[in-house]
């Protein structure tokens, strides 16, 4: 290899590393923040996503969270446990269950919402625009270079 490329594989390298840190130090952090509103990350998340677009379907919302449907059951059994969330039958489709906020779920959720903005802000603090935006379009890149191999590991 000549040095030129040695030096690029070693800054690829070292870019995913800190970028694998990052996600699971960002991780551990938020985890750390919503258990102290009695949620997990993992409930914490369908919130999110369900005050986003509430009524959501289990099957829509275990491919949002990129979940298997037993695990999703087991969470949205802990949300309901918790007065957080509902299952509710879908019109024309005995099978399907649409997912709802209860009351002190949207209350929980806008709570949780507030935790995430405030981490952005925190973390992101003293970035750059341009580096943000840069950034931004290279995890977009990855993103879309991911799900390409994954398709085509699928199909093999």
């Amino acid at each position: 290899m000549a040095p030129k490329q040695d030096v690029l594989t070693a800054l690829r390298a070292e870019f995913l590393e800190e970028l694998a840190i990052a996600s699971r130090k960002l991780r551990t952090l938020f985890d750390a923040r919503v258990r102290a509103k009695g949620l997990t990350l993992a409930r914490a998340r369908t919130l999110m996503h369900l005050v986003r677009k509430d009524g959501m379907t289990q099957s829509e919302l275990a491919e949002i969270l990129e979940v298997e449907g037993p695990t999703l059951v087991r969470l949205l059994d802990g949300l309901e446990a918790q007065g957080l969330t509902e299952r509710r039958p879908v019109e024309g489709d005995r099978r399907a269950k649409q997912i709802a906020l209860t009351e002190a779920g949207r209350v929980l959720a806008a709570e949780v919402t507030r935790l995430a903005d405030n981490l952005r802000e925190e973390v992101l603090a003293g970035v750059p625009e341009a580096d943000l935006l840069g950034a931004t379009g290279i995890l977009r890149a990855m993103t879309g270079k991911i799900a390409v191999a994954g398709c085509e590991t699928d199909a093999a």
